[in-house]
């Protein structure tokens, strides 16, 4: 049986590449794209999609079209107010905006009672996997510092990747060696300091997409652990997983780990 599937922020970059993969995947069916930056225009018109949908403006689209699972890479901002009307009708989310705040994810948690939701900083299955190596190399190596790279349009810094690589590397050791600077020549230069005085530096630069490179050492020896997402269909086949999985993953799941049984 296929899954029917709205896409949120159907006019970006992000998705209209998810509406194109959810095009393409004989397993599911696309019945709803919204934007309100883009309401009223076809669908074909916006993104180049093969496609006679037209892009609506408001959530009600997913209800109305009988989307089960709808696909979220819009802002912050946007997504709450998205995710709040999607728990209470009872649609299936997966969400690939990063920023929640904790009190917001509470709010998710407390939500999703009758449908549930695919909380993911990053769906490029190679960048789960450079977590997941990260947190396993961790307990071996004295020094670490995480370095992530994106395009020029990423409003928030660090990024959610990194973030979240850095919380499962302190998870898996706090025994870190202590920054020894005692002077910053500018502000900032040792980027900012993350969990268990692990260190994050941030790049935004034009003709990058997404980037990571994850550093340890420790005597006499270095690893890098590096992942680089070329392209945003690098996002989609974890997309595409989430989308068929969610609604068997009770309440709120963060990270793309569990789908993986990482």
């Amino acid at each position: 049986m296929s899954i029917n599937v709205g896409v949120f922020g159907a006019g970006g970059r992000m998705g209209s590449t998810v509406c194109q993969a959810v095009l393409e995947d004989p397993e599911l069916n696309l019945v709803a794209a919204v934007d309100p930056n883009f309401r009223g225009i076809d669908l074909r018109t916006v993104t180049g999609i093969e496609s006679d949908l037209k892009i609506s403006g408001e959530a009600v689209s997913f209800e109305r079209t009988g989307a089960q699972v709808v696909v979220d890479f819009s802002s912050r901002a946007a997504s709450v107010e998205n995710l709040s009307w999607l728990a209470s009708h009872g649609v299936h989310a997966v969400v690939g905006t990063t920023g929640f705040s904790a009190e917001e994810l509470a709010g998710f948690e407390d939500g999703f009672t009758s449908s549930n939701c695919v909380i993911a900083p990053n769906f490029a299955i190679g960048a789960v996997l450079m977590m997941h190596f990260a947190a396993i190399a961790a307990p071996y190596f004295d020094s670490a510092e995480v370095i992530e790279f994106h395009h020029e349009s990423k409003i928030d810094s660090p990024s959610g990747t990194a973030m979240l690589t850095v919380a499962k590397m302190a998870e898996a050791s706090s025994d870190w060696t202590p920054d020894p600077t005692e002077q910053q020549v500018i502000e900032g230069a040792r980027g900012a300091e993350g969990p268990s005085g692990i260190r994050v530096h941030s790049v935004r630069m034009r003709g990058l997409v997404a980037h990571q490179e994850v550093l340890l050492g420790t005597t006499g020896q270095t690893l890098s652990i590096r992942h680089d997402s070329l392209d945003r269909s690098s996002f989609m086949p974890g997309v595409l997983l989430a989308v068929k999985q969610v609604a068997s993953r009770p309440g709120v799941t963060l990270g793309l780990d569990a789908l993986l049984d990482l």
